[in-house]
């Protein structure tokens, strides 16, 4: 592991140390920046996203932490005795560190297997409407007619359709709680 401080943040950033100080972290399992400013916290994030190019995560509890939640592509905010400034600064908001291990390994998975669905199925209904409105093209001459009512197109994307959608935001479950907090490998299928 390493830990580092925040006056030996600023001898890295201000000396142009920035590669070693990267080189030396990732061959560590983890990696403590303690007594750092907010400008420390959000420059070491920015170093990662930029050199490394992954997707980061942030976690925050107050004020000193909302620039570094906010340069995070997830920022999670936690609600304490801090004050609430992390939490509306951040994308996510838990009331105490212990749901965090839910939030990733539960709601994440849900929410990627549900946009991932609802994906194919706005491509398969687009699609669909699509090649009927094609097909017809070829029956009335391609003089540009209409076959539907201007109404009735609205209404496909607004009403007809919209069920499905619905359905799988509020009830598609793939994998119940129990399993994905006992087997977090599972969150690495959709990946």
């Amino acid at each position: 592991g390493l830990v580092i401080d925040g006056r030996t943040l600023s001898v890295v950033f201000q000396g142009g140390l920035e590669e070693k100080l990267l080189a030396l972290a990732q061959r560590c399992r983890a990696v403590l920046c303690c007594r750092a400013t907010p400008l420390h916290k959000s420059m070491v994030l920015k170093l990662v996203r930029r050199r490394l190019r992954v997707m980061t995560l942030s976690i925050g509890d107050g004020a000193n932490d909302v620039s570094m939640i906010q340069a995070a592509d997830v920022g999670i905010g936690i609600s304490g005795q801090e004050g609430m400034q992390a939490v509306m600064a951040s994308d996510f908001a838990i009331s105490r560190f212990k749901h965090l291990k839910k939030l990733l390994l539960v709601h994440g998975h849900w929410c990627y297997a549900r946009l991932a669905k609802m994906v194919i199925y706005f491509f398969y209904k687009n699609v669909c409407y699509v090649n009927l409105l094609f097909w017809y093209q070829f029956f009335c001459g391609f003089s540009g007619s209409t076959m539907v009512d201007y109404w009735q197109m609205i209404f496909f994307n607004l009403f007809f359709t919209s069920v499905p959608p619905l359905l799988f935001g509020v009830l598609d479950k793939d994998v119940s709680a129990e399993t994905l907090l006992r087997l977090p490998e599972l969150y690495k299928n959709g990946q």
